[in-house]
C-alpha cells in the first residue's frame, strides 16, 4: 500500500462505541490503509468520553486524534490529510 508507508509513523487514537455506525467504518479505514490506532471505547470507560469531550470540545463520536489533530465525526478527506502530514 503506498499510504502505509507515509502514514507509518503516525500516532492514532479514536473514542468510540460498539453501537457506533461511523465509528466501526472509521476504524474499518483505518485498518484497510494499514494503520494502526488505539481504541479508547467511552462506552466500557467514562473516562475515556470526558477525554474525548475535552479534546474535540463534543459530545459525539467517532474522535480521532492523528497525530494532535482532532477529527470529529467520519471525515475521509480530513483524516487522509492529517495521516500525510
Amino acid at each position: 500500500m503506498s499510504d502505509t508507508t507515509a502514514t507509518a509513523n503516525n500516532n492514532v487514537t479514536i473514542y468510540s462505541a460498539d453501537w457506533c455506525a461511523f465509528c466501526q467504518s472509521a476504524k474499518t479505514y483505518l485498518s484497510g490503509k494499514g494503520i494502526e490506532y488505539t481504541e479508547k471505547n467511552v462506552e466500557k470507560d467514562p473516562s475515556y468520553a470526558q477525554e474525548s469531550v475535552e479534546k474535540s470540545g463534543q459530545m459525539g463520536i467517532p474522535v480521532l486524534d492523528i497525530n494532535g489533530q482532532i477529527i470529529v465525526g467520519f471525515d475521509r478527506p480530513r483524516i487522509d490529510a492529517a495521516l500525510n502530514s
